[in-house]
């Protein structure tokens, strides 16, 4: 049976205004000049005001009329004749020229660096092999194979049928062993291999002989598993060598590439530069924020829309092809003021923001020793700013700081609090720090296990369990005690 009543509801939703600062917020200072550049290629109502080819002029308040643009576009159509273009008399630039050059002339150009990648090089060193045309093939399909770090990751029986399908080549697994034996005699050595192991002893074998050599190339071709979980006692019992023949041993394994096909990835490599969004200095013990908008042009409306605008009020006869226009106009113009709202509203979030985080860390921007860093959570900065934590986590996220003890994400500088036996709430990141201190002080032969850390961390007044310190020693990127072992 269909019945009809009426119900109120509640809801929360948010106006396009809100979205677009939103994302606005969480973006970083140098995808917001991408950001803005795309939004004035879309938006034809918004123009930059530094840029000497948009239109001049200062940016006038909107009339509370509605312009026609329809006459202004009229005029500007009556205004072209197409013979102004045809009937040209003006002599070609061409004709002018002169060639009054010579081969004793100075030609300065921008050198421009360029190289061969690895599979390239892989490649032209198949030219110095006595390989016939099919071979050649073979051993080009495997290079292709390999992976940035130069290894075989794919099973020769699958490349096989791949040869078969692919290239009309019928070949076998001992074919495409004996040519990837080839391959592994190139430059960088090591390249080739299937796994690890092989990697080491295609390098180890081409070092020049000696017993450390020797000794290494029998120990990871023996007891490669030992040797990476460091059981260097199990080692030496087994192959029967002494503590100081092993310890060469290993010396000789650790100087070799674990990733050959990387070594001339490292010469081409490109510098990621880290742009921060704030700046904090310290003038004679007070402290200064400073944003960087280097790259946040000034924005303003376009002058050219105002007018159509302008011109619509004007008129006393509006078609509905003029409606429409203005409809379009007025969107452009809402978004374009939208945006530049946006944009000035994220300006002063951040500022807000970061001024909190600033007074509320003062001891740690005035001194940089990272055990003054208080416990702080994005309710903590909320609650100061009046604003809410997802706005403050939005704010944090992928921003960077300049301090003068160097340039730290944002989101580091919060941590969540532990009491001491003394009853005084301190920052998780101070624990981490001591913690990471007593790692690097420890004797390399004998380190330190999660159990004696937590022992050191409890004298020192932090009563915190074994797994807290295996969590925090986790996220510093630290290993076992067994894989910190050194001879």
């Amino acid at each position: 049976m269909l019945t009809q009543k009426l119900q109120q509801k509640l809801l929360q939703k948010l106006s396009p205004q809100q979205i677009l600062l939103m994302k606005l917020l969480q973006i970083p200072s140098i995808a917001l000049e991408q950001r803005i550049k795309q939004e004035i290629e879309e938006n034809p109502a918004l123009e930059d005001a530094s840029d000497p080819e948009m239109s001049t002029g200062e940016e006038e308040l909107l009339p509370d009329t509605e312009p026609d643009p329809v006459e202004e576009l009229e005029k500007e159509r009556d205004d072209f004749d197409i013979t102004d273009y045809l009937d040209d008399d003006d002599i070609p630039a061409y004709r002018l020229n002169a060639g009054n050059t010579s081969a004793d002339d100075e030609h300065r150009e921008i050198p421009y660096a360029s190289g061969i990648s690895f599979h390239e090089m892989l490649i032209s060193q198949l030219g110095l092999r006595h390989l016939d045309d099919r071979q050649v093939k073979i051993a080009t399909y495997i290079i292709g194979n390999l992976d940035d770090s130069g290894y075989l990751n794919r099973a020769l029986s699958a490349m096989v049928d791949d040869l078969a399908f692919t290239q009309n080549i019928t070949t076998t697994t001992a074919e495409l062993d004996q040519l990837l034996q080839v391959v592994q005699e190139f430059d960088p050595p090591g390249v080739g291999a299937r796994d690890l192991r092989e990697c080491l002893l295609i390098q180890l074998r081409r070092t020049e002989p000696t017993p450390s050599v020797s000794l290494a190339i029998h120990l990871v071709d023996r007891y490669f598993d030992e040797l990476t979980k460091k059981h260097y006692d199990k080692i030496s019992r087994k192959a029967r060598v002494t503590e100081d023949e092993l310890r060469d041993a290993v010396n000789e394994i650790l100087k070799l590439n674990p990733k050959p096909g990387n070594s001339m990835g490292e010469t081409a490599r490109t510098n990621h530069y880290i742009m921060p969004d704030f700046f904090v200095y310290n003038k004679d013990g007070e402290l200064e924020l400073q944003i960087n908008s280097r790259n946040t042009p000034e924005l303003r409306l376009s002058r050219t829309y105002v007018d159509m605008l302008e011109t619509y009020a004007e008129s006393k006869s509006k078609s509905n092809s003029q409606k429409e226009a203005v409809m379009f106009i007025k969107q452009k113009i809402d978004s374009a003021r939208w945006f530049i709202d946006a944009i000035k509203q994220r300006q002063n979030t951040l500022f807000i923001t970061m001024t909190a985080i600033m007074e509320y860390q003062k001891e740690y921007f005035l001194t940089g020793d990272e055990t003054k860093l208080r416990p702080m959570i994005l309710k903590d900065i909320a609650e100061m700013v009046g604003l809410d934590i997802s706005t403050i986590s939005r704010v944090a996220n992928s921003k960077y700081v300049q301090t003068p003890f160097g340039t730290f994400l944002l989101k580091t500088f919060f941590s969540e609090s532990m009491q001491t036996d003394s009853g005084e709430e301190v920052s998780t990141r101070e624990i981490k720090k001591i913690l990471s201190d007593c790692i690097v002080a420890e004797e390399k032969s004998r380190p330190l296990t999660d159990e004696q850390l937590t022992d050191i961390l409890k004298e020192k007044g932090y009563n915190i369990a074994r797994r807290t310190v295996a969590k925090y020693r986790e996220q510093l990127s630290i290993p076992v005690a067994r894989l910190r072992k050194e001879l």
